[in-house]
């Protein structure tokens, strides 16, 4: 008896086993028979290999990598938003503190421009009693206090006085102390101005 060949078996095997996954794809998901030549039918089997496991194909290792990247970044993405959402309540809460603080400067500024203003008032008031008080002395009697009186004291009375009141007293000062006061007089006006 002829002794049979591998080869062309091997051939006819695949062919046939082509076949059936054909059939099965054509088919759907029925079963197929499939039509085995009889010359297979009492050859031998070939032996079994043992099926190692098929490396991944390389689309799916990309196609995982590129998983694994976007699941990363999704992470990275979310712990930013917690500290971004965070820093916001803090920011808040620094506003709201902040407004706080201002509205409580606001309020002292007031008060302390109310304060300054009432005690400019009530120092501007103190001048005005001593202006009406040396314009209603004699000018000769003025004159002598203002001869002796400190500079910058006798230029606020002069300059408060009215100028029909502060020209005899003036007059009756010695000379050289009344040029002083006008020198003295006309700074103090024009920085007032300015």
């Amino acid at each position: 008896m002829p002794r049979p060949r591998l080869l062309p078996l091997a051939l006819v095997g695949m062919v046939a086993l082509l076949g059936v996954k054909l059939g099965g794809l054509f088919q759907g998901s029925r079963p197929s028979v499939a039509l085995v030549s009889p010359a297979l039918a009492s050859a031998p089997a070939p032996p079994a290999a043992t099926a190692a496991p098929a490396p991944p194909a390389p689309d799916a290792v990309a196609e995982r990598a590129v998983l694994e990247a976007l699941r990363a970044r999704r992470t990275e993405i979310e712990a930013r938003e917690a500290a971004l959402a965070q820093r916001e309540i803090l920011v808040a809460a620094v506003e709201r503190r902040l407004t706080g603080r201002l509205d409580e400067l606001a309020a002292l500024q007031q008060r302390l421009e109310a304060e300054a203003r009432s005690r400019d008032e009530r120092t501007e008031q103190g001048w005005r009693q001593m202006v009406r008080l040396y314009e209603g002395m004699r000018p000769r009697d003025a004159a002598g206090i203002f001869d002796d009186l400190d500079m910058p004291v006798l230029i606020q009375v002069v300059d408060r006085m009215r100028e029909a009141k502060a020209a005899p007293v003036l007059a009756a000062m010695r000379t050289e102390r009344a040029r002083l006061v006008t020198t003295e007089l006309a700074r103090h006006r024009s920085r007032r101005d300015d």
